[in-house]
Protein backbone atom coordinates (compact mmCIF):
# COMPACT_ATOMS: atom_id res chain seq x y z
CA UNK A 1 0.00 0.00 0.00
CA UNK A 2 2.87 2.66 0.83
CA UNK A 3 4.44 1.86 -2.76
CA UNK A 4 1.22 3.27 -4.31
CA UNK A 5 1.51 6.37 -2.58
CA UNK A 6 4.79 7.13 -4.71
CA UNK A 7 4.01 5.31 -7.94
CA UNK A 8 0.51 7.22 -8.51
CA UNK A 9 2.12 10.69 -8.37
CA UNK A 10 5.01 9.44 -10.64
CA UNK A 11 2.34 7.79 -12.67
CA UNK A 12 0.49 10.78 -12.71
CA UNK A 13 3.68 13.24 -13.23
CA UNK A 14 4.95 11.02 -16.62
CA UNK A 15 0.83 11.28 -18.05
CA UNK A 16 1.18 14.80 -17.44
CA UNK A 17 4.34 14.83 -19.14
CA UNK A 18 3.50 13.38 -22.11
CA UNK A 19 0.54 15.59 -22.56
CA UNK A 20 2.31 18.93 -22.12
CA UNK A 21 5.12 17.18 -25.14
CA UNK A 22 2.31 16.35 -27.21
CA UNK A 23 0.22 19.84 -26.88
CA UNK A 24 3.95 21.56 -27.17
CA UNK A 25 4.39 19.40 -30.85
CA UNK A 26 1.19 19.94 -31.88
CA UNK A 27 1.35 23.25 -31.71
CA UNK A 28 5.14 23.97 -33.00
CA UNK A 29 3.87 22.44 -36.11
CA UNK A 30 5.65 18.83 -35.95
CA UNK A 31 2.70 16.85 -37.41
CA UNK A 32 1.94 19.15 -40.20
CA UNK A 33 2.51 17.51 -43.55
CA UNK A 34 -1.44 17.48 -45.07
CA UNK A 35 -0.52 16.54 -48.39
CA UNK A 36 2.53 13.98 -48.10
CA UNK A 37 1.41 10.61 -47.17
CA UNK A 38 -1.57 11.43 -50.06
CA UNK A 39 1.44 12.59 -52.93
CA UNK A 40 4.16 9.61 -51.37
CA UNK A 41 1.84 6.97 -52.34
CA UNK A 42 1.71 7.96 -55.92
CA UNK A 43 5.69 8.29 -56.53
CA UNK A 44 6.44 4.89 -58.13
CA UNK A 45 10.30 4.13 -57.47
CA UNK A 46 12.37 4.32 -61.21
CA UNK A 47 14.86 1.68 -60.39
CA UNK A 48 13.92 -1.77 -59.52
CA UNK A 49 14.61 -3.75 -56.58
CA UNK A 50 17.38 -6.16 -55.84
CA UNK A 51 16.63 -9.34 -54.68
CA UNK A 52 20.40 -9.91 -53.63
CA UNK A 53 19.15 -13.69 -51.92
CA UNK A 54 18.63 -15.02 -55.44
CA UNK A 55 20.61 -13.33 -57.55
CA UNK A 56 17.43 -11.94 -59.49
CA UNK A 57 16.16 -8.73 -60.41
CA UNK A 58 12.87 -8.14 -59.31
CA UNK A 59 10.45 -5.44 -61.11
CA UNK A 60 8.95 -2.25 -59.22
CA UNK A 61 5.59 -2.71 -60.98
CA UNK A 62 4.94 -6.34 -59.43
Amino acid sequence: MTGLVLLIPIALLMGLTGLVAFFWAVRTGQFDDPEGSAVRILISPDEPLADTSAGLLISAEN
